[in-house]
């Protein structure tokens, strides 16, 4: 990796090596042992690892001036296999989580272990560290190849990778630790805030640079969504995380926002957050993959810009349906509803312009589980946003908030549409990467392909019945007036549906870990061919 680094480049990656590590130091030196400098000393062993890694390829040559000529594809390399590591260990934890729930005793009376902590290390690590390296990853490949256009150095895709996994490193471990900003979405630290700021700036920086370089003068749409994506979500970052830290020695900082304000402002990050983080980038990732893989042209490239338009702009509003029948204004919910009933439009656009597009090309999605991958998810993100309009609206809402049916929700959009978009794209992109004709096994992309769709099912079915079952529960009166079952009978009854919905998330960990075992062997496979081109090179 360093060893392609200019000598220049590999000057600016030890300074911001040195910089971090004083920052660790001074974490570690002013923080209290359980907290603060706990995450110092993470980030010393972090940037000090690095450096040596730096600093032993200090001298070597400048790397070959042909290399301008070639797309620069090694962050998009390493961040396939860091999206797979997160993916495995973040499931893992997420099978814990829902198996807690139906064997409360399994937190073996540790506190990490607890519902709690775990929960957010599940969440956070599926959405930024599955999720995050996945787009960072495809987006890199996407930039340059629909752009025909280098990018623009070779520090800056590492610094924008590897700064953001140290930041999904902090996370995960505060979470552990119990240190969060307490709010909806168990928001790390403040630092590990600034840290994920400066790193997201860089990462449009790169966007802009290499798009200003551009040999071809449209912008494809999956640029669209992907800049979408970066720019939003760095808007929707610093807004939400705006605070006041206790002391720079101490972890802990109070949000500028409070009551009823703070709750509006959390539902706008959260929801907005689904909307450019969870849709608009894994679109960005759909309209280039899906194509590609179908070898067919986008059904319409008009209706993916109107798509765009349309998300961009209503999901802005949508937020605060989560938020029906609390002491936010009438006006405030109602409106949050509507746009959510509109949001149906475009997002069923992209979802039918996905669908369409593979008319004429149904016999490779029969017989190409990759592609298979790609158009379940778009199934999903139909089903997940007809959905997610239906829950907006008030009267639904009433029955179905804080019930599992909303759990049933998110995972049908995290496991069917972003988790399956993923997948496909990722075995779409490994062969290509690793100048391969096919993955390692296609047999065990098929198995990965139905243990994921089985799994979805199964927890998805056990969610929805549970929440509805809740709901109704909550809302049966006797003939007294007074209600029917109490809230542990309505816990109790639950215990089968979460033993299902376990099962269902182990189905889909085992698919996931088997993928990720896939596509090891595919990069050990090419690595086993040029070593054996080399010898021959050699002998010759």
């Amino acid at each position: 990796m360093v060893a392609r680094l200019t000598m220049s480049e590999r000057r600016w990656a030890v300074v911001i090596l040195l910089v971090v590590s004083l920052c660790g130091l001074t974490m570690a030196a002013d923080g209290r042992a359980d907290t603060l400098g706990v995450h110092g000393f993470i980030v010393l062993v972090f940037s000090f690892g690095l450096a040596f890694f730096v600093m032993s390829d200090f001298y070597s040559p400048e790397p070959d001036p042909e290399r301008l000529s070639r797309y620069y594809d090694d962050p998009t390399k390493v961040g396939i296999v860091l999206a797979m590591v997160w993916a495995v260990i973040a499931m893992f934890v997420g099978v814990w989580v829902a198996a807690l729930l139906a064997w409360p005793d399994m937190t073996f009376d540790a506190a990490w272990a607890s519902f709690g902590r775990l929960r957010p290390v599940h969440t956070s690590g599926v959405i930024f560290g599955f999720g995050g390296n996945a787009l960072i990853a495809t987006s890199f490949h996407v930039l340059q190849r629909t752009s025909r256009a280098r990018l623009p150095d070779q520090l800056s895709p590492w610094f924008v990778l590897i700064g953001y996994n140290l930041f999904c490193l902090v996370a995960a471990s505060g979470y552990l630790l119990g240190i969060t900003q307490s709010k909806e979405y168990a928001e790390p630290e403040w630092y590990a805030d600034i840290w994920l700021t400066i790193v997201w700036i860089v990462y449009f920086l790169i966007y802009i640079r290499t798009l200003a370089r551009r040999k071809e003068p449209h912008i494809y749409v999956a640029n669209w969504y992907y800049m979408a994506f970066i720019l939003v979500v760095a808007v929707l970052h610093i807004v939400n995380n705006l605070g006041v830290p206790v002391s720079f020695g101490h972890a802990k900082s109070y949000s500028l926002f409070s009551g009823v304000q703070d709750a509006m402002t959390q539902w706008w990050y959260g929801h907005n957050a689904v909307a450019f983080f969870l849709t608009a980038g894994f679109l960005g990732m759909m309209y280039y993959y899906l194509p590609k893989r179908a070898e067919r042209p986008l059904f319409s490239y008009r209706l993916s810009i109107i798509s765009f338009w349309g998300i961009t702009f209503m999901y802005m509003w949508a937020g605060s349906h989560h938020l029906h029948f609390t002491a936010l204004p009438q006006w405030v919910q109602t409106l949050g509803m509507t746009f959510s009933l509109v949001l149906l439009v475009p997002s069923w656009a992209s979802a039918g312009n996905a669908l369409a597009t593979l008319n004429g090309a149904w016999h490779k999605v029969r017989d190409d589980a990759t592609l298979r991958f790609m158009m379940v998810a778009a199934v999903f993100y139909g089903l997940a946003t007809f959905e997610g309009s239906f829950m907006a609206i008030r009267a639904v809402n009433s029955l179905s908030h804080y019930t599992d049916w909303t759990v049933g929700h998110v995972h049908a959009g995290a496991l069917g549409w972003v988790a399956m978009i993923s997948f496909g794209s990722i075995y779409a992109l490994v062969p290509w990467m690793w100048k391969q004709k096919a993955m390692y096994s296609p047999k065990l992309v098929e198995v990965h392909f139905w243990l994921a769709l089985s799994g979805t099912i199964v927890y998805v079915f056990s969610m929805w019945n549970s929440g509805i079952i809740q709901g109704l529960m909550w809302r049966t009166y006797n003939e007294n007036g007074t209600l029917a079952y109490s809230f542990l009978e309505s816990v109790v009854a639950m215990h089968p549906y979460y033993i299902a919905r376990a099962f269902g998330g182990l189905l889909f960990l085992v698919g996931a870990t088997v993928g990720f075992y896939n596509i090891v062997m595919t990069i050990r496979a090419a690595h086993t061919e040029l070593a054996a081109d080399a010898a021959r090179l050699l002998v010759a």
